[in-house]
């Protein structure tokens, strides 16, 4: 393949990136947050290491599918295996979970940007490594390097790639400088050029609201579900809804790797079926600040897609609301956009069973139970879950490990003490409410 020039950034793709992206105020302190690579853990080779808060918008997600790439699709099929990953072997993971989500936004050409005369260094400096050792041990960062963000965006080049193909293999060629000083912005920049930025104004809700904050850094739900479901989207909830008469867009399929929230406990918001039930058992965690990853190799708890999920799906659909119900008069479209029977004499009948009280209403529960009695879904009762946190000082002893636990599923709520109020236990009930989780050192891990 003939090698390809890099040419400048233009200045009106830019400008609308930098406001959709940072906002008008974008302050250095932020910025300065935000520059980094992606990072290996000296302690745990496939763990990233997140240097300061912010970023974890983009460096949790690709941690996420990096696990997957590392535990599913190659030959490391347990965690066991996974300690045992070389620096190689994570890097190779890295640059597969890189490419794969650049895909994953279903383009004809592809955008990749890099800094202006390899600005990154050499690919085996050891500055960013030196800059996570510093933060693990609570010192200052000396020598991080320093530049501000007009410099920065200045030096912005890119080349476009009109093949998957082409895009990889420059995508390697870049490797070294993505895993520097700027690598983290530099992919999710190339990211955001090569999804559209129109695209992506049009999949959130508020656009004139930056994707990271430009006071506190802390990424957006929008910005997570991009990496996600390779949508913009700024709700967490299975397909849309109508409030108010107001169209609000939500998750419209399965995805590869999910998401819980604390925020769901606190009852700010409602996860959905999609993102509660990803491709693969890895999940993003929320906390009001922080993103983290939950993850288990134990394949069995991942829920297919079902004929009975697909019902729940489409009886949404015209419940925007989420009453739980939907009128009793839309009882045929329900049955018709599910190709059942429907027919006007067996509505009538089928409606009349329904809604044997005349409410003029028919509830999900009762519609499920006539139609798509509860499937047996085989999920396992006991099995091991790890998590991850990247940012050193919330780890012990200020080392990003994965923190190992065994999880029981309790037939049956039961009323006892509760011993574990951590968040993370509160953040897994929202998925799982009767779950009871051991830690293998006895401390519940931070989400924050």
């Amino acid at each position: 393949m003939a090698a390809k020039s890099f040419t400048k950034v233009d200045d009106k793709s830019l400008e609308s990136l930098r406001l959709l992206l940072w906002g008008p105020n974008l302050k250095d302190e932020v910025f300065m947050r935000w520059t980094q690579g992606f990072v290996f853990s000296e302690d745990e080779n496939t763990a990233l290491v997140q240097l300061e808060g912010g970023p974890c918008a983009v460096i949790a997600p690709v941690q996420g599918f990096l696990l997957k790439n590392a535990l599913f699709t190659s030959r490391t099929k347990t965690t066991t295996e996974l300690s045992s990953v070389t620096v190689e072997q994570a890097s190779t993971y890295l640059y597969e979970s890189l490419g794969e989500l650049m895909e994953s936004v279903e383009v004809e050409s592809y955008l990749l940007v890099c800094l202006e005369d390899s600005e990154l260094g050499n690919p085996s400096s050891s500055t960013s490594m030196e800059n996570a050792e510093c933060l693990e041990s609570g010192e200052s960062s000396p020598k991080r390097r320093k530049m501000d963000q007009e410099t920065f965006h200045n030096k912005l080049r890119c080349v476009r790639c009109e093949r998957a193909g082409e895009m990889r293999q420059h995508l390697k060629e870049l490797m070294p400088e993505y895993q520097q000083d700027f690598g983290v912005l530099l992919y999710l920049y190339s990211l955001l050029l090569t999804k559209g930025l129109e695209q992506i104004k049009n999949d959130m809700e508020d656009p004139s609201e930056p994707m990271i904050d430009g006071i506190h850094g802390h990424g957006s739900q929008s910005l997570i579900n991009l990496f996600l479901t390779s949508r913009a989207i700024s709700n967490v909830w299975d397909n849309d809804k109508e409030v108010s008469g107001l169209k609000l867009r939500g998750i419209q399929r399965q995805s590869t790797i999910g998401f819980l929230t604390l925020l769901e406990h606190l009852r700010y918001c409602e996860v959905g079926w999609y993102l509660k039930n990803p491709q693969y058992p890895i999940w993003l965690l929320g906390s009001e600040t922080h993103l983290t990853v939950l993850f288990s190799p134990e394949k069995n708890l991942v829920v297919r897609e079902t004929p009975a999920s697909n019902a729940r799906t489409v009886f949404a659909q015209y419940d925007p609301e989420g009453n739980g119900f939907i009128s009793a008069t839309l009882l045929g479209d329900v049955l018709s956009a599910l190709d059942l029977v429907s027919d006007s004499e067996y509505v009538d009948i089928m409606r009349a069973k329904l809604d044997a009280e005349e409410l003029g209403i028919i509830t999900r529960t009762s519609f499920m139970d006539e139609f798509f009695p509860e499937e047996d879904t085989a999920s396992p009762s006991h099995f091991p879950m790890f998590h991850y946190n990247g940012l050193p000082r919330s780890c012990p002893g200020g080392k990003v490990r994965f923190q190992a636990c065994q999880c029981q599923i309790q037939e049956e709520l039961e009323v006892q003490i509760i011993t574990d109020s951590s968040s993370i236990k509160m953040t897994l009930q929202t998925k799982w409410p009767t779950i009871d989780v051991k830690w293998t050192n006895d401390r519940p891990p931070s989400l924050n």
